[in-house]
């Protein structure tokens, strides 16, 4: 009979957070690669996914997510909209409030490093067992959910 694994202790979380923290630099790295190919920032790119997955939102909703002002959020929508990646519109029964949404353009930057990212990850999934793959899977979802519930 085999004794049932033990929490990590302080050291070995310590050592999960280094970990941690040397795949998030080397997949930012790779991200912001990409993103200076299509002279991108990071928060540019973090509010194209944004309205692609939550579908047009007001500059108000944008400023909240982004942490900015309203003035500084119009400028990161302006910088987007002159690249071609987001769309501005105004209300009928009200020209000052705006809503932004993602281009067909902005859409397949997005997909395109999504891809990028589907296919760093394959090649990380080669190196370990079907088993391991399937675990790495299931605590992904579980760290995800944890960070959508604290978050939301």
């Amino acid at each position: 009979m085999t004794a049932s694994p033990t929490p990590l202790n302080t050291e070995e979380v310590g050592s999960l957070a280094s970990i941690i923290m040397v795949m998030q630099r080397k997949f930012m790295a790779m991200l912001m690669g990409e993103l200076s190919r299509d002279r991108l920032s990071f928060p540019q790119f973090f509010l194209l996914g944004h309205l692609g997955s939550h579908g047009p939102t007001g500059m108000t909703s944008i400023a909240e997510l982004m942490g900015h002002s309203t003035p500084a959020a119009t400028g990161l929508v302006q910088r987007l909209e002159k690249l071609g990646y987001v769309k501005r519109t105004h209300e009928i029964n009200d020209r000052r409030k705006v809503t932004v949404s993602v281009t067909a353009k902005g859409i397949r930057l997005v997909e395109g490093i999504r891809q990028e990212m589907i296919g760093n990850l394959s090649r990380v999934q080669e190196r370990l067992s079907p088993q391991e793959q399937h675990a790495w899977l299931d605590i992904y979802k579980k760290i995800h959910d944890y960070c959508t519930a604290c978050h939301s």
